[in-house]
């Protein structure tokens, strides 16, 4: 994942044209977007200053010159944390450290357990899944697969049925990797993360490409539209809340609308669900 820094921030100057801020145009371009001279010009710095912050060689920027850039390439809230992480990595390494063995305390456990009726997961780093209820394993079938094996963006990009469970997989592929993204700027020196990202590169194509963007997205809430065996078309929305004490893991829960379509087949879900471990 070298590089990272500079692929940014040569990717949000590659979306905004000139005009778009006021400058010419006119004349032949080398690059897409703005030059590094032009967000310099714009931001209040030396073109030294930003070429060398760039290439990785400005770990001192202060909150204003990131607060200038960050203004310049029109960031949002997200991006501008990801411009943070990826400009001090020791810091953000010291915020949450890399680990290889990630756990799931007793009563965080007892969450998603005494949520019956919806399905709910833990998601920690690099997306593994760490614990679920019933009824997330009864939609994505968690418990038959090797714990390496329980990987979200595995198995949207390696599972060959991924684009058959999710009708909107295209979306569900961007948001992914735009996740991912995030989580590594999050965590620079992680080598399961930079084996994972390498799995996927070489495996698949459509993570490959859209990974080569930078696109950085939290997955705060949204819809989900899946396909299963069993439940048949179901519409979620999900929530995704942060737990306190370890940043890294979250409590994912999906949602039905009382007296929908999903809400009576996950009933029906849940009701063999509950007869088959009973």
């Amino acid at each position: 994942m070298d590089n990272d820094l500079s692929g940014f921030l040569q990717s949000r100057r590659a979306r905004i044209r000139p005009e778009e801020v006021g400058l010419p145009s006119h004349g032949r371009r080398r690059v897409p977007g703005l030059r590094r001279e032009e967000v310099a010009q714009l931001a209040g710095v030396s073109v030294d200053y930003y070429v060398r912050l760039e290439q990785g060689r400005g770990r001192n920027a202060s909150d204003a010159v990131l607060e200038a850039i960050s203004r310049v390439l029109w960031l949002d809230d997200t991006e501008q944390a990801h411009l943070r992480d990826l400009i001090r990595p020791a810091r953000a390494a010291r915020r949450a450290a890399s680990r290889d063995r990630q756990s799931v305390r007793p009563g965080l456990q007892l969450l998603p357990d005494g949520m019956c009726g919806t399905p709910a997961f833990v998601p920690g780093r690099r997306m593994d899944v760490l614990a679920w209820n019933a009824l997330a394993d009864a939609l994505a079938g968690f418990s038959r697969k090797p714990c390496t094996e329980r990987n979200q963006a595995r198995q949207v990009f390696l599972d060959p049925s991924a684009p058959v469970c999710y009708p909107d997989w295209a979306a569900v592929a961007a948001e992914t990797v735009a996740y991912l993204r995030l989580d590594a700027g999050r965590h620079p020196d992680d080598p399961a993360l930079s084996a994972l990202v390498g799995e996927l590169s070489v495996k698949s194509e459509d993570f490959r490409r859209p990974w080569a963007d930078h696109q950085v997205k939290e997955k705060t809430y949204g819809v989900k539209r899946m396909v299963h065996a069993v439940g048949g078309e179901l519409e979620f929305g999900y929530e995704t809340l942060a737990l306190p004490g370890d940043p890294d893991q979250l409590l994912v829960a999906y949602t039905a609308v009382p007296g929908s379509a999903t809400a009576e087949r996950l009933a029906l879900l849940a009701g063999r669900t509950a007869a088959a471990t009973a």
